[in-house]
């Protein structure tokens, strides 16, 4: 409930000028939901909800898209700092890493966003990357080779 809850919220204040909660309560209660002023409060938090001014002296609800691309070069030297090894089992990329670095390591691939990966696990030092196929693990791991350049 509380994810397509909040799918609509995003849906309202993109396609709507809602400049307070209780306009967007009452948007919410039209589309078939039933909230309280500390949901909507909640959601705008979660959701990282802004104002901007919409003309007119108003001002209208909008969501804040986080850009973390000038992060890449962190997450790059993370890598680089903590990366050992990697091999391959099928379509499971298991990659080694220095003591106590493995769950650093996947974060940072993982905010890479390869769409080849599934998800992650990451223990002390190593961690499993399920890859949808053969050939896609293959992808990553010239991709990784490259940024680290080798």
């Amino acid at each position: 409930m509380k994810q397509s809850r909040q799918e609509k919220i995003v849906e309202l204040v993109e396609t709507s000028e809602i400049e307070t909660q209780e306009e967007l309560a009452e948007k919410l209660k039209e589309a078939g939901f039933a909230v309280t002023q500390s949901t909507i409060s909640r959601d705008i938090r979660q959701l990282h909800l802004s104002k901007v001014p919409a003309g007119n002296g108003r001002q209208k609800y909008v969501v804040l898209k986080q850009d973390d691309s000038h992060l890449w070069d962190k997450y790059v030297r993370v890598l680089k700092d903590g990366f050992v090894s990697m091999d391959m089992a099928q379509n499971i990329l298991v990659i080694k890493t220095v003591s106590g670095m493995a769950m650093a390591v996947a974060a940072a691939v993982d905010a890479m966003k390869f769409q080849e990966i599934v998800g992650c696990i990451a223990g002390d030092d190593t961690i499993m990357m399920a890859v949808r196929t053969v050939e896609d693990t293959k992808a990553v791991m010239e991709k990784i080779h490259r940024i680290m350049g080798k």
